[in-house]
């Protein structure tokens, strides 16, 4: 369910650009809600080449199991709700470690590789999923 690329061209060649993307926020602590979900923010752009994807043809498998997890995330209107396909979702990093924490105790199918991929979260200020 979940993929890393060496290159943007092994991306393309597997799936194009139908993917959700899971990338770290490398903002500076500190950074306001409103920097951090702003959609014209230069920080937020897709297929950075250290980022988790998911196929878009998993994202409902993606849901069923990992819907209540991904629960909380702010989208650029400063809303919290289910994860937003089509747009940004953010977590702040207190919402990533319990992410990381409920992965752990629950070990929904894949999990390790999601784990894998947060295991240095704490080193950045939360994370995004960027819809397709």
């Amino acid at each position: 369910m979940f993929h890393t690329f060496a290159s943007q061209e092994e991306r393309r060649a597997f799936g194009g650009s139908d993917f959700v993307e899971f990338q770290m926020c490398k903002l500076e602590r500190g950074a306001s809600l409103e920097k951090i979900i702003s959609i014209g923010d230069e920080d937020i752009h897709h297929f950075k080449e250290d980022s988790l994807y998911l196929y878009g043809d998993d994202m409902n498998t993606f849901y069923a199991i990992y819907g209540e997890i991904f629960q909380g995330g702010y989208y650029p209107n400063g809303e919290c709700g289910p994860v937003d396909y089509c747009g940004i979702n953010y977590y702040t990093l207190e919402q990533t470690m319990c992410i990381i924490e409920k992965l752990k105790k629950e070990k929904p199918a894949d999990s390790q590789i999601l784990l894998a991929w947060l295991s240095d979260a704490a080193e950045y200020n939360g994370l995004y999923l960027l819809g397709v």
